[in-house]
């Protein structure tokens, strides 16, 4: 279960599963928006106030704002499911 205002990991999984060659330019938008909001949600929520779960949701999707790829990405880019920038 995800904290108030926060993507969900199942929300963050679907997300990153599904290669960026299979998306559509809307659903790019669409997570490039949502990540920038819950990294900012992160950002803002004390660590304190986060559910375990969304402790570990933030370190997988490498939500601590040091600009470092998140586990996710690496492995995304292990296997070349990343489009490059």
């Amino acid at each position: 279960m995800s904290d108030t205002n926060r993507q969900s990991l199942t929300e963050k999984a679907s997300a990153a599963l599904k290669p960026d060659s299979e998306k559509s330019t809307t659903e790019h938008l669409g997570d490039k928006f949502s990540g920038k909001m819950d990294s900012a949600a992160s950002s803002l929520q004390p660590e304190s106030q986060k559910s375990t779960t969304q402790q570990i949701g933030d370190t997988l999707s490498g939500n601590s704002n040091e600009n470092q790829d998140s586990l996710m990405d690496k492995a995304k880019n292990a296997f070349g499911m990343n489009r490059s920038s």
